[in-house]
């Protein structure tokens, strides 16, 4: 066979793979995930050679783009926001001079933003970026076709940076992207990036993966970016990156830039959280994060030397929450992880970001050095257990922390509001202090955490509801002894209410 049959034949089969990996319909989605996201295994990934001719690198994208870019789509975002007519509306000394008779003429006005999307659902489910909807209330896409749908939103979730819309048109079947599966991904593979930069309209840019689970990018809390050169511009937050098959690699998020265009420095979160969050939002539109109940540090050079390790690896074991699934699991403290599910991980956010891609439930299997030997251990996740967001609770009556919303502190509040749980174990934190109530003229801010009243430790929200009781008791004219700690200092004083 000839060097241009060759050719032909590779080209025929990247097409039919192509129509082979279309994601399945809405429907079939609808069954309640039980397991991690089933992937094809890693023996089918395509053969990877470098270009040996001319004839090897006068090949085109263009099969590629044709399977992919109709269900890349643009998302637009608008807000009604109401303004004063009164230039100083915003400023309440010079307000209550200038703008007397004014503060109620108001105007509107629509705000509009630009993104993309990506179609992963036959009737309509898209998924984008979270900063690309979170400040607005209506919605509409625009098919690389030019056909235009209003389209509602099902699920956001802003520590993965990701949402889900879905296309308000019944009974119509759109174009999909399939999951390609990212844990076969290398370094060098080609990727195309599909988006709307600068709202020029629907743009493709190829390139490569420049490095993958890049952690120490802080747009997101569970981050394990696929760092690519392909050009990601303002407008392709949210578009796809797929791969040589068509798949769907990672929804691009954001670059690294100094003047606001592309230097060649972009991040696309991987399918695999980006299928996590889709299965959550079609399924009842609630995310339960699985944790591991287990604190770490990433292993520089020194601290390698110090575990006999030729290079540094892994991550260090620094603090195990009692009755976690890693204590459960049998891991200890001075331990070091070298993988999980048989993937590397280097730091804390990479044990994050692998058990995130699980489902509450299921069992992972931890590759652990200890005293100098390997052993690999079984870890069954679940969810952190404690209140969380929804479970605030109001202070009324005569006492300091009146008008105030507490929450008695806990891995699940910890992990919802992106605090330490190890560090915030027992307590009740304040959530909101609403302006003009009692909390707020004493001082009290959002983010402290009420250590103790009248010499009586607050673990509970029955122990200060106990304290709260007692010092009522004692009169109108009670003195409060009070101890906060805020920004990890300790801050004590006395009031009277």
């Amino acid at each position: 066979m000839n060097r241009q049959n060759v050719l032909l034949a590779l080209a025929a089969s990247v097409t039919t793979g192509l129509v082979m990996l279309a994601v399945p319909a809405l429907g079939q989605l609808a069954a309640p995930p039980t397991t991690a996201p089933v992937f094809p295994p890693a023996a089918e990934s395509i053969v990877r050679e470098a270009p040996r001719s001319q004839a090897d690198l006068t090949q085109s994208f263009a099969p590629v783009v044709r399977q992919t870019a109709p269900a890349v789509v643009n998302v637009y975002s608008s807000v009604v926001v109401q303004r004063s007519n009164c230039p100083y509306a915003n400023d309440p000394f010079y307000a209550q001079f200038f703008c007397r008779g004014d503060t109620s003429s108001t105007r509107e006005r629509v705000e509009n933003s630009l993104g993309s999307g990506v179609i992963v659902g036959e009737e309509g489910v898209i998924v984008t970026n979270n900063h690309v909807v979170e400040a607005g209330d209506q919605f509409r896409v625009v098919l690389s076709d030019r056909r235009e749908y209003p389209a509602s939103l099902v699920m956001s979730d802003a520590r993965s940076d990701l949402a889900v819309l879905r296309i308000d048109a019944p009974g119509l079947s759109f174009p999909t992207l399939g999951f390609a599966d990212t844990r076969t991904m290398q370094v060098g593979d080609l990727v195309l990036a599909i988006g709307n930069p600068f709202g020029v309209g629907q743009t493709v840019t190829s390139g490569i993966v420049s490095a993958l689970a890049r952690t120490d990018v802080g747009v997101s809390d569970y981050a394990s970016f696929i760092q690519t050169d392909a050009s990601i511009n303002p407008g392709n937050s949210g578009g796809a990156l797929v791969d040589m098959r068509g798949r769907l690699v990672g929804v691009n998020t954001m670059i690294f830039s100094k003047g606001g265009g592309s230097n060649g420095i972009g991040f696309a979160i991987p399918a695999e959280m980006v299928k996590r969050v889709v299965d959550a939002a079609v399924n009842g539109g609630t995310l339960v994060r699985p944790w591991i109940g287990a604190k770490g540090q990433s292993v520089d050079s020194s601290a390698a030397a110090a575990l006999g390790l030729d290079r540094p690896q892994g991550v260090l074991i620094s603090e195990i929450y009692p009755g976690g699934p890693a204590a459960r699991a049998g891991l200890k403290k001075g331990d070091l992880v070298l993988s999980i599910d048989g993937r590397e991980v280097f730091d804390e956010k990479g044990l994050k970001f692998v058990a995130a891609t699980k489902a509450a439930g299921e069992t992972v299997s931890l590759t652990v050095m200890r005293d100098g030997r390997r052993s690999t251990l079984q870890m069954k996740l679940a969810p952190p257990p404690g209140t969380t967001e929804a479970e605030l609770k109001s202070i009324e009556g005569r006492n300091p922390f009146s008008g105030a919303q507490v929450a008695e502190l806990s891995p699940a509040l910890a992990e919802e509001l992106g605090l330490d749980p190890f560090r915030f174990e027992s307590g009740m934190l304040v959530y909101r202090v609403p302006r003009g109530s009692i909390a707020s003229r004493l001082g009290l801010r959002p983010g402290d955490i009420l250590r103790e009243v009248n010499g009586a430790v607050i673990r509970t929200a029955r122990d200060l509801e106990l304290s709260i009781q007692k010092a009522q008791s004692g009169g109108a004219s009670s003195i409060w002894r009070l101890a906060i700690e805020r920004n990890g200092e300790r801050i004590e004083t006395s009031v009277r209410i």
